[in-house]
């Protein structure tokens, strides 16, 4: 009798537990069920309705003002920010598990001094027009892919994240390695990294995200179309439709389109995340296998 009212009150709290994942996921997809919805509506139905998760009087107005003209461009964006992501995110995690593994290592000479320096960094820094000119003067950032990706190439943030984790790797590993003739390097490659899947997945993820979404730096230092990353592009967009409803500038070659000033912003949001959305579904197995992993130690 109690083996069964125990087994009914697993049954009831499992039931409970999958009654509330399932109403969480869905506010987490009515937001994106939403904006899907608008972007496919009119212009004219959701300014008299407001926004509705079922299309209002379908239309393909805003689709065609973003990809008839540009669909071209589009693509190309969409090249440049795959190239800078992917890059990027290399680059960054290198540099990144480089200097946090050197930082986990208590023998490292001025340790702290490399780790206040980098602090000091998060708290001071030098303004944006002394950072400006500095990039363009004396390193030649303007109008070049690498303004895209070397300012976000560092996170001290994501640094010291990685050097702790770095830092829970049992000494005794590194002492048998540096026993068997193993530099640092070695230890670093062989060991440190192999056992830090996890936070090279996390600190990866954050990196790509940050590179995916970026669009400050192509406002700062990019002046070719042919280097906008897809954030930028589509701000442009946003900007020029802003300002043709407002009147500010004639809306030329428009044609019959109702020019969209609200559906395009849902529209944008789709064509922006749309990647990441088919992307997740085969990186989250990886990130919770490295979670499992990371877990469990020998």
């Amino acid at each position: 009798m109690k083996e069964k009212n125990r087994l009914l009150g697993d049954k009831l709290v499992i039931g409970v537990a999958y009654g509330f994942i399932g109403v969480f996921a869905l506010i987490c997809l009515y937001p994106l069920v939403l904006t899907l919805s608008v972007s496919f509506s009119s212009e004219q139905a959701v300014a008299r309705n407001g926004y509705s998760i079922i299309p209002l009087s379908p239309s393909l107005d805003t689709y065609k003002y973003i990809f008839v003209n540009s669909g071209t461009k589009i693509l190309k964006s969409y090249g440049v920010t795959l190239f800078v992501t992917f890059v990027g995110t290399m680059g960054a995690l290198l540099i990144t598990s480089m200097i946090a593994f050197s930082l986990s290592i208590k023998k490292l000479k001025y340790r702290n001094v490399l780790a206040f320096i980098s602090n000091f960094t998060i708290i001071f820094s030098a303004g944006l027009i002394p950072w400006y000119m500095v990039s363009v003067n004396y390193y030649g950032l303007k109008n070049s892919i690498l303004a895209l990706i070397l300012p976000s190439i560092f996170s001290v943030w994501n640094m010291f994240l990685m050097r702790t984790y770095f830092a829970s790797i049992s000494s005794s590993l590194y002492e048998a390695a540096e026993m068997d003739g193993a530099n640092y390097f070695t230890i670093y490659v062989k060991i440190a990294l192999p056992l830090s899947k996890t936070a090279l997945l996390t600190v990866g993820l954050m990196y790509a995200l940050q590179y995916w979404n970026d669009w400050w730096h192509a406002l700062i230092f990019i002046n070719e179309r042919d280097l906008f990353p897809l954030q930028y592009y589509l701000y442009n967009i946003l900007s020029n439709v802003n300002a043709i409803s407002s009147g500010r500038i004639p809306s030329g070659a428009s044609g019959n389109i109702t020019l969209p000033a609200e559906t395009v912003k849902m529209a944008i949001t789709v064509i922006t995340i749309g990647p990441i959305i088919f992307l997740y579904p085969y990186i989250q197995k990886y990130f919770v296998h490295g979670i499992m992993a990371g877990a469990v130690k020998e």
